[in-house]
């Protein structure tokens, strides 16, 4: 490979989940490597001077934003349904892919994650789903559950976090190379255009 794609992504986000539909295929026409990045979405917004309220908060939006989330996975040819809950948020599906770092598994675990939450509509905060992505990878479900919960994971995430921060990341999905940089699964194009020139 001829260089690194950095991918920093949350799993309560759609767009995300619709931007890594496409990614290994763009890194592979372009002989670039996706290095994953896990970070807390509303800790970089806040860490950002984003103080606004939520898409799910906005009714307007929100209802567009499902629109727009079908147009997108249409345009891809890809299947997505809102997940049936993310009361508890994504943090700990997100700590997963610390694991699967560490095991050099981050794109098997983060397209088995992304299945079952926004393919199939699972909701990502349920333990018994997060569990079954650990099994579906032949990992011991408890030894992954308890890794997600412990302080040097938490500790991992927050350091991720930071520093997508200090990297200029405000936002998710967000892409770079080198330092240039698109946020939104909307600029897959322009990126492209860039690793074509």
């Amino acid at each position: 490979m001829s260089g690194v794609m950095d991918f920093y992504f949350d799993f309560i986000s759609p767009f995300s989940y619709l931007a890594h539909t496409q990614l290994p295929d763009i890194a592979a026409r372009h002989r670039r490597d996706i290095v994953y990045h896990p970070v807390e979405l509303s800790a970089l917004k806040l860490d950002g001077g984003n103080t606004g309220p939520t898409t799910r908060d906005m009714p307007l939006k929100y209802r567009y934003s499902g629109t727009d989330m079908q147009r997108w996975a249409g345009r891809y040819g890809v299947k997505i349904t809102r997940p049936t809950g993310h009361a508890k948020g994504s943090d700990r599906l997100n700590k997963g892919a610390f694991l699967a770092e560490d095991r050099g598994l981050t794109r098997d675990y983060v397209t088995a994650a992304w299945q079952r939450v926004w393919r199939d509509g699972g909701d990502m905060s349920d333990e018994t789903l997060i569990g079954d992505v650990a099994v579906e990878l032949g990992w011991d479900r408890d030894e992954f559950l308890a890794f997600i919960d412990s302080a040097d994971t938490e500790a991992r995430y927050r350091a991720s976090t930071r520093a997508a921060h200090d990297r200029g990341v405000f936002g998710v999905p967000t892409m770079m190379i080198g330092d240039e940089m698109w946020w939104g699964n909307d600029r897959l194009d322009f990126m492209e255009e860039f690793l074509a020139g």
